[in-house]
């Protein structure tokens, strides 16, 4: 059984959208860093959502996710949900310093 795969062109609109969320939230992250929080553990976490979000865009877009199918899409997901854990859990000493 063969499928029929249709090529997928991202427009130049599309790719400067991406371009620029990933530099807002570059700017972010760097201004995040010059804050201060009364509890150390939030700088890791608002990195890490950051870190997250940029990294979805890159998926989804630049490396063509978003047009892949189901079974695939969900492998992704799956791997990087379980690295999300297993990242998170060595972050809980963070909160408890």
């Amino acid at each position: 059984m063969k499928t029929e795969h249709t090529p997928h062109i991202l427009s130049e609109k599309v790719c400067l959208l991406v371009w620029a969320g990933l530099m807002l939230l570059t700017g972010v992250t760097v201004a995040v860093a010059g804050m201060h929080f009364e509890f150390a553990f939030l700088h890791v976490l608002v990195a890490m959502i950051v870190a997250t979000t940029k990294a979805a865009l890159v998926v989804l877009w630049f490396m063509h996710m978003r047009y892949e199918g189901f079974a695939l899409r969900l492998m992704v997901f799956t791997a990087f949900a379980i690295l999300a854990i297993l990242i998170g859990f060595t972050f809980f000493d963070t909160a408890y310093r």
